[in-house]
Protein backbone atom coordinates (compact mmCIF):
# COMPACT_ATOMS: atom_id res chain seq x y z
CA UNK A 1 0.00 0.00 0.00
CA UNK A 2 1.19 3.51 -0.76
CA UNK A 3 2.18 5.71 2.16
CA UNK A 4 -0.54 7.73 3.84
CA UNK A 5 -0.28 11.46 4.53
CA UNK A 6 2.92 12.26 6.43
CA UNK A 7 1.56 15.67 7.36
CA UNK A 8 -1.49 14.19 9.06
CA UNK A 9 0.54 11.46 10.73
CA UNK A 10 2.79 14.13 12.24
CA UNK A 11 -0.12 15.93 13.90
CA UNK A 12 -0.78 15.28 17.58
CA UNK A 13 -4.22 14.13 18.61
CA UNK A 14 -6.27 16.63 20.60
CA UNK A 15 -5.30 16.07 24.23
CA UNK A 16 -8.58 17.54 25.48
CA UNK A 17 -10.60 15.09 23.39
CA UNK A 18 -8.35 12.22 24.48
CA UNK A 19 -8.93 13.02 28.16
CA UNK A 20 -12.67 13.34 27.54
CA UNK A 21 -12.72 9.97 25.81
CA UNK A 22 -10.88 8.29 28.70
CA UNK A 23 -13.20 9.88 31.25
CA UNK A 24 -16.26 8.70 29.34
CA UNK A 25 -14.83 5.19 29.08
CA UNK A 26 -14.35 5.09 32.85
CA UNK A 27 -17.89 6.39 33.36
CA UNK A 28 -19.16 3.62 31.10
CA UNK A 29 -17.41 1.15 33.41
CA UNK A 30 -19.33 2.56 36.36
CA UNK A 31 -16.70 4.95 37.75
CA UNK A 32 -17.97 8.22 39.21
CA UNK A 33 -15.88 10.67 37.19
CA UNK A 34 -16.16 14.44 37.60
CA UNK A 35 -15.53 15.82 34.13
CA UNK A 36 -13.52 19.03 34.30
CA UNK A 37 -11.50 18.45 31.12
CA UNK A 38 -13.88 19.77 28.46
CA UNK A 39 -15.39 23.14 27.75
CA UNK A 40 -19.09 22.46 27.32
CA UNK A 41 -21.46 24.78 29.24
CA UNK A 42 -23.89 22.93 31.49
CA UNK A 43 -26.69 25.37 30.60
CA UNK A 44 -29.36 24.74 27.99
CA UNK A 45 -29.47 26.81 24.82
CA UNK A 46 -31.86 29.78 25.37
CA UNK A 47 -35.42 28.77 24.51
CA UNK A 48 -36.04 31.56 21.98
CA UNK A 49 -33.03 30.36 20.00
CA UNK A 50 -34.33 26.78 19.93
CA UNK A 51 -37.77 28.04 18.90
CA UNK A 52 -36.29 30.00 15.98
CA UNK A 53 -34.57 26.88 14.68
CA UNK A 54 -37.72 24.80 15.05
CA UNK A 55 -39.76 27.43 13.22
CA UNK A 56 -37.26 27.40 10.34
CA UNK A 57 -37.57 23.63 10.04
CA UNK A 58 -41.37 23.73 10.16
CA UNK A 59 -41.42 26.38 7.44
CA UNK A 60 -39.26 24.23 5.20
CA UNK A 61 -36.11 26.33 5.40
CA UNK A 62 -33.93 23.23 5.30
CA UNK A 63 -32.12 23.79 2.00
CA UNK A 64 -28.87 25.47 1.01
CA UNK A 65 -28.63 29.08 2.15
CA UNK A 66 -28.40 31.88 -0.38
CA UNK A 67 -25.75 33.16 -0.43
CA UNK A 68 -23.73 30.17 0.74
CA UNK A 69 -21.59 32.27 3.10
CA UNK A 70 -24.69 33.03 5.16
CA UNK A 71 -28.34 34.00 5.08
CA UNK A 72 -28.67 37.79 4.61
CA UNK A 73 -30.42 38.30 7.94
CA UNK A 74 -27.72 36.29 9.73
CA UNK A 75 -24.91 38.26 8.09
CA UNK A 76 -26.70 41.49 9.04
CA UNK A 77 -27.13 40.30 12.63
CA UNK A 78 -23.40 39.49 12.91
CA UNK A 79 -22.39 42.82 11.33
CA UNK A 80 -24.69 44.72 13.69
CA UNK A 81 -23.39 42.81 16.70
CA UNK A 82 -19.77 43.52 15.78
CA UNK A 83 -20.47 47.23 15.24
CA UNK A 84 -22.43 47.44 18.49
CA UNK A 85 -20.22 45.34 20.75
CA UNK A 86 -16.80 45.49 19.16
CA UNK A 87 -16.61 48.76 17.21
CA UNK A 88 -15.72 46.70 14.12
CA UNK A 89 -17.54 47.91 11.02
CA UNK A 90 -18.04 45.43 8.19
CA UNK A 91 -19.91 45.01 4.95
CA UNK A 92 -22.18 42.04 5.69
CA UNK A 93 -22.27 41.08 2.00
CA UNK A 94 -18.49 40.71 1.59
CA UNK A 95 -16.71 40.65 4.96
CA UNK A 96 -18.35 37.81 6.91
CA UNK A 97 -18.57 34.03 6.47
CA UNK A 98 -20.84 31.97 8.71
CA UNK A 99 -18.99 28.77 9.60
CA UNK A 100 -19.80 25.38 11.16
CA UNK A 101 -18.11 26.30 14.43
CA UNK A 102 -15.36 28.73 15.40
CA UNK A 103 -12.70 26.12 14.75
CA UNK A 104 -13.43 26.10 11.04
CA UNK A 105 -13.32 29.90 11.01
CA UNK A 106 -9.78 29.76 12.39
CA UNK A 107 -8.73 27.30 9.71
CA UNK A 108 -10.28 29.44 6.95
CA UNK A 109 -8.34 32.46 8.20
CA UNK A 110 -5.07 30.54 8.13
CA UNK A 111 -5.76 28.99 4.74
CA UNK A 112 -6.54 32.37 3.20
CA UNK A 113 -3.29 34.08 4.24
CA UNK A 114 -0.58 31.40 4.35
CA UNK A 115 1.88 30.15 1.77
CA UNK A 116 4.15 27.14 2.40
CA UNK A 117 6.79 27.96 4.97
CA UNK A 118 5.15 31.12 6.29
CA UNK A 119 5.60 31.36 10.05
CA UNK A 120 2.74 32.05 12.43
CA UNK A 121 3.40 33.20 15.98
CA UNK A 122 1.08 31.89 18.67
CA UNK A 123 1.03 32.77 22.36
CA UNK A 124 1.79 29.92 24.73
CA UNK A 125 0.00 28.50 26.74
CA UNK A 126 -2.13 28.01 23.65
CA UNK A 127 -5.39 26.31 22.83
CA UNK A 128 -4.38 22.88 21.64
CA UNK A 129 -5.65 23.17 18.06
CA UNK A 130 -3.75 26.29 16.94
CA UNK A 131 -0.37 24.67 16.09
CA UNK A 132 -1.90 21.71 14.19
CA UNK A 133 -4.16 24.01 12.20
CA UNK A 134 -1.21 26.20 11.23
CA UNK A 135 0.57 23.08 9.99
CA UNK A 136 -2.51 21.87 8.09
CA UNK A 137 -2.74 25.25 6.35
CA UNK A 138 0.87 24.94 5.17
CA UNK A 139 2.45 27.25 7.71
CA UNK A 140 5.10 26.81 10.38
CA UNK A 141 3.89 27.26 13.98
CA UNK A 142 6.22 29.31 16.20
CA UNK A 143 5.50 29.49 19.94
CA UNK A 144 5.93 32.69 21.92
CA UNK A 145 6.33 31.34 25.45
CA UNK A 146 4.76 33.58 28.07
CA UNK A 147 5.99 33.55 31.66
CA UNK A 148 3.74 32.04 34.31
CA UNK A 149 5.43 34.09 37.03
CA UNK A 150 4.41 37.25 35.11
CA UNK A 151 0.82 36.00 34.75
CA UNK A 152 1.44 35.16 31.08
CA UNK A 153 1.73 38.82 30.12
CA UNK A 154 2.17 39.64 26.43
CA UNK A 155 5.03 42.02 25.58
CA UNK A 156 6.42 43.47 22.39
CA UNK A 157 9.84 42.15 23.38
CA UNK A 158 8.55 38.57 23.58
CA UNK A 159 6.94 38.88 20.15
CA UNK A 160 9.98 40.50 18.52
CA UNK A 161 12.26 37.81 19.91
CA UNK A 162 10.50 35.21 17.73
CA UNK A 163 10.24 37.29 14.56
CA UNK A 164 12.01 36.22 11.37
CA UNK A 165 11.73 37.38 7.75
CA UNK A 166 9.20 34.56 7.24
CA UNK A 167 6.83 35.66 10.02
CA UNK A 168 3.43 36.23 8.44
CA UNK A 169 0.85 36.34 11.22
CA UNK A 170 0.11 36.34 14.93
CA UNK A 171 -2.73 34.48 16.66
CA UNK A 172 -4.33 36.09 19.71
CA UNK A 173 -6.99 34.57 21.97
CA UNK A 174 -8.82 36.84 24.43
CA UNK A 175 -10.18 35.80 26.88
CA UNK A 176 -7.59 33.07 26.75
CA UNK A 177 -8.11 29.34 26.88
CA UNK A 178 -6.47 27.94 29.07
CA UNK A 179 -5.15 30.79 31.25
CA UNK A 180 -8.28 32.91 31.66
CA UNK A 181 -6.29 36.06 30.85
CA UNK A 182 -8.05 39.02 29.23
CA UNK A 183 -6.09 41.32 26.94
CA UNK A 184 -5.11 44.63 28.54
CA UNK A 185 -4.75 47.93 26.72
CA UNK A 186 -0.97 47.81 27.20
CA UNK A 187 -0.80 44.33 25.70
CA UNK A 188 -3.01 45.37 22.78
CA UNK A 189 -0.78 48.39 22.17
CA UNK A 190 2.25 46.08 21.99
CA UNK A 191 0.48 43.72 19.59
CA UNK A 192 -0.50 46.65 17.35
CA UNK A 193 3.03 48.09 17.39
CA UNK A 194 4.63 44.78 16.37
CA UNK A 195 1.95 43.92 13.77
CA UNK A 196 2.26 47.29 12.06
CA UNK A 197 6.05 47.49 12.08
CA UNK A 198 6.42 43.90 10.76
CA UNK A 199 3.36 44.01 8.47
CA UNK A 200 1.71 41.03 10.16
CA UNK A 201 -1.78 39.68 9.87
CA UNK A 202 -3.51 39.01 13.19
CA UNK A 203 -6.08 36.29 13.79
CA UNK A 204 -8.11 37.33 16.82
CA UNK A 205 -10.05 34.49 18.45
CA UNK A 206 -12.71 36.19 20.59
CA UNK A 207 -15.03 33.25 21.20
CA UNK A 208 -15.16 33.91 24.97
CA UNK A 209 -15.68 37.67 24.74
CA UNK A 210 -19.04 37.62 26.56
CA UNK A 211 -17.55 35.73 29.51
CA UNK A 212 -15.48 38.45 31.19
CA UNK A 213 -15.73 39.06 34.92
CA UNK A 214 -15.78 41.92 37.41
CA UNK A 215 -16.96 44.50 34.91
CA UNK A 216 -13.81 44.36 32.78
CA UNK A 217 -14.06 45.35 29.13
CA UNK A 218 -13.30 43.25 26.08
CA UNK A 219 -10.81 44.77 23.63
CA UNK A 220 -11.20 43.71 20.00
CA UNK A 221 -7.97 43.71 18.03
CA UNK A 222 -9.59 44.77 14.75
CA UNK A 223 -10.98 47.92 16.41
CA UNK A 224 -7.51 49.21 17.30
CA UNK A 225 -5.91 51.88 15.10
CA UNK A 226 -4.30 50.55 11.92
CA UNK A 227 -5.62 47.01 12.53
CA UNK A 228 -8.89 46.78 10.56
CA UNK A 229 -7.14 45.89 7.28
CA UNK A 230 -4.87 43.25 8.79
CA UNK A 231 -7.09 41.50 11.37
CA UNK A 232 -9.35 38.49 10.96
CA UNK A 233 -11.82 38.09 13.83
CA UNK A 234 -13.16 34.69 14.85
CA UNK A 235 -16.24 34.40 17.03
CA UNK A 236 -19.31 32.24 17.52
CA UNK A 237 -22.14 31.12 19.74
CA UNK A 238 -20.78 27.96 21.37
CA UNK A 239 -19.58 29.35 24.67
CA UNK A 240 -21.60 32.49 25.44
CA UNK A 241 -24.95 31.05 24.32
CA UNK A 242 -24.38 27.42 25.41
CA UNK A 243 -24.58 26.21 21.81
CA UNK A 244 -21.55 23.93 21.42
CA UNK A 245 -23.51 21.26 19.57
CA UNK A 246 -25.07 23.69 17.12
CA UNK A 247 -21.68 24.34 15.45
CA UNK A 248 -22.12 28.03 14.71
CA UNK A 249 -19.27 30.48 14.28
CA UNK A 250 -18.11 33.16 11.91
CA UNK A 251 -15.04 34.71 10.38
CA UNK A 252 -14.93 38.44 9.68
CA UNK A 253 -12.27 40.60 8.10
CA UNK A 254 -10.99 42.59 5.12
CA UNK A 255 -12.78 41.92 1.84
CA UNK A 256 -9.74 40.70 -0.18
CA UNK A 257 -8.92 38.04 2.42
CA UNK A 258 -12.53 37.05 2.88
CA UNK A 259 -12.89 36.40 -0.86
CA UNK A 260 -10.14 33.78 -0.58
CA UNK A 261 -11.63 32.31 2.59
CA UNK A 262 -14.99 32.03 0.83
CA UNK A 263 -13.32 30.02 -1.95
CA UNK A 264 -11.95 27.55 0.59
CA UNK A 265 -15.32 27.34 2.29
CA UNK A 266 -17.14 26.68 -0.99
CA UNK A 267 -14.77 23.87 -1.97
CA UNK A 268 -14.82 22.13 1.43
CA UNK A 269 -17.82 22.36 3.75
CA UNK A 270 -19.94 24.44 1.31
CA UNK A 271 -21.82 26.20 4.09
CA UNK A 272 -22.94 26.13 7.66
CA UNK A 273 -26.37 24.74 8.58
CA UNK A 274 -29.23 26.91 7.36
CA UNK A 275 -31.24 25.96 10.44
CA UNK A 276 -28.44 27.02 12.75
CA UNK A 277 -28.18 30.34 10.90
CA UNK A 278 -31.75 31.08 11.93
CA UNK A 279 -30.76 30.23 15.51
CA UNK A 280 -27.78 32.58 15.20
CA UNK A 281 -29.96 35.47 14.11
CA UNK A 282 -32.30 34.87 17.05
CA UNK A 283 -29.40 34.65 19.50
CA UNK A 284 -27.75 37.89 18.39
CA UNK A 285 -30.93 39.92 17.89
CA UNK A 286 -32.83 38.56 20.89
CA UNK A 287 -32.59 39.24 24.63
CA UNK A 288 -29.09 39.08 26.06
CA UNK A 289 -29.95 38.77 29.75
CA UNK A 290 -29.45 34.98 29.72
CA UNK A 291 -25.84 35.50 28.57
CA UNK A 292 -25.21 37.81 31.50
CA UNK A 293 -26.81 35.30 33.87
CA UNK A 294 -24.54 32.51 32.63
CA UNK A 295 -21.50 34.79 32.92
CA UNK A 296 -22.42 35.69 36.50
CA UNK A 297 -22.80 32.01 37.33
CA UNK A 298 -19.33 31.27 35.97
CA UNK A 299 -17.97 34.15 38.04
CA UNK A 300 -19.53 32.66 41.18
CA UNK A 301 -17.99 29.28 40.35
CA UNK A 302 -14.63 30.95 39.75
CA UNK A 303 -14.77 32.69 43.12
CA UNK A 304 -15.62 29.45 44.90
CA UNK A 305 -13.04 27.33 43.14
CA UNK A 306 -10.13 29.76 43.37
CA UNK A 307 -10.64 30.20 47.10
CA UNK A 308 -11.15 26.49 47.73
CA UNK A 309 -8.15 25.39 45.66
CA UNK A 310 -5.82 27.87 47.34
CA UNK A 311 -6.85 26.49 50.72
CA UNK A 312 -5.45 23.07 49.76
CA UNK A 313 -1.78 22.54 50.65
CA UNK A 314 0.34 22.13 47.55
CA UNK A 315 -2.09 23.84 45.16
CA UNK A 316 -1.83 27.37 43.79
CA UNK A 317 -4.52 28.88 41.62
CA UNK A 318 -4.66 32.41 40.24
CA UNK A 319 -8.02 34.01 39.73
CA UNK A 320 -9.12 34.37 36.12
CA UNK A 321 -10.44 37.39 34.27
CA UNK A 322 -12.55 35.60 31.68
CA UNK A 323 -13.60 32.34 29.99
CA UNK A 324 -14.41 29.33 32.22
CA UNK A 325 -11.13 27.58 32.86
CA UNK A 326 -8.82 27.56 35.86
CA UNK A 327 -5.11 26.81 35.43
CA UNK A 328 -3.82 25.75 38.86
CA UNK A 329 -0.29 24.58 39.48
CA UNK A 330 1.20 22.12 41.95
CA UNK A 331 4.54 23.73 42.85
CA UNK A 332 5.82 21.15 45.34
CA UNK A 333 4.85 18.10 43.28
CA UNK A 334 7.54 16.06 41.57
CA UNK A 335 5.06 14.97 38.89
CA UNK A 336 4.83 16.54 35.47
CA UNK A 337 1.45 17.70 34.23
CA UNK A 338 0.66 14.45 32.42
CA UNK A 339 1.37 12.50 35.59
CA UNK A 340 -0.69 14.97 37.62
CA UNK A 341 -3.68 14.60 35.33
CA UNK A 342 -3.38 10.81 35.43
CA UNK A 343 -3.18 10.84 39.22
CA UNK A 344 -6.19 13.12 39.53
CA UNK A 345 -8.20 10.79 37.33
CA UNK A 346 -7.06 7.56 38.98
CA UNK A 347 -7.00 8.67 42.64
CA UNK A 348 -9.77 11.26 42.75
CA UNK A 349 -11.95 10.55 39.73
CA UNK A 350 -11.35 14.08 38.41
CA UNK A 351 -10.81 14.48 34.66
CA UNK A 352 -8.54 17.45 33.94
CA UNK A 353 -6.30 18.47 31.06
CA UNK A 354 -2.51 18.39 31.54
CA UNK A 355 -0.84 21.75 31.09
CA UNK A 356 1.76 20.41 28.67
CA UNK A 357 -1.05 19.97 26.15
CA UNK A 358 -1.12 23.76 25.89
CA UNK A 359 2.61 24.02 25.23
CA UNK A 360 5.77 24.03 27.31
CA UNK A 361 4.67 27.18 29.16
CA UNK A 362 1.79 25.17 30.60
CA UNK A 363 3.96 22.51 32.23
CA UNK A 364 3.31 22.17 35.95
CA UNK A 365 -0.32 23.21 35.52
CA UNK A 366 -3.56 21.39 34.83
CA UNK A 367 -6.70 22.92 33.39
CA UNK A 368 -10.04 22.62 35.15
CA UNK A 369 -13.20 23.64 33.28
CA UNK A 370 -15.70 25.34 35.58
CA UNK A 371 -18.47 25.04 33.00
CA UNK A 372 -20.01 22.23 35.02
CA UNK A 373 -22.50 22.35 37.88
CA UNK A 374 -21.47 23.85 41.23
CA UNK A 375 -22.22 20.57 43.00
CA UNK A 376 -19.64 18.80 40.85
CA UNK A 377 -17.11 21.53 41.56
CA UNK A 378 -17.73 21.13 45.29
CA UNK A 379 -17.22 17.38 45.03
CA UNK A 380 -14.05 17.89 43.00
CA UNK A 381 -12.54 20.13 45.67
CA UNK A 382 -13.44 17.63 48.40
CA UNK A 383 -11.77 14.81 46.49
CA UNK A 384 -8.70 16.85 45.62
CA UNK A 385 -8.19 17.87 49.24
CA UNK A 386 -8.10 14.18 50.23
CA UNK A 387 -5.44 13.18 47.70
CA UNK A 388 -3.36 16.35 47.41
CA UNK A 389 -0.64 14.92 49.67
CA UNK A 390 -0.21 12.04 47.22
CA UNK A 391 0.44 14.39 44.31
Amino acid sequence: MKQLSQRIQSLPASITLAVNDKAKALQAQGRDIIALAGGDPDFDTPSHVVEAAMAAMKHGDTHYPAPMVGLPHTLEAIANKMARDNNIHLNPRSDIIVTPGGKWAIYLALAAILNPGDEVLYLEPVWVSYPPMITLAGGTPVPVSLDSSDNFRITAAALRAKMTPRTKALMVNTPCNPTGRVLTQAELDDIVAVAVEADLYVIADEIYEKLIFNGRSHLSVAAAPSMADRTLTVNGLSKAYAMTGWRMGWLAGPTPIMKLAAKVNSQTVSCASTITMHACTAALNGPQDIVAQMRDSYQQRRDFMVKALNEIDGVECRSIEGAFYLFPRFPISSKNSLELAEALLDKAGIASTPGIGFGQSGEGHVRFAISTAMRDLERAVERLAKVAHEL
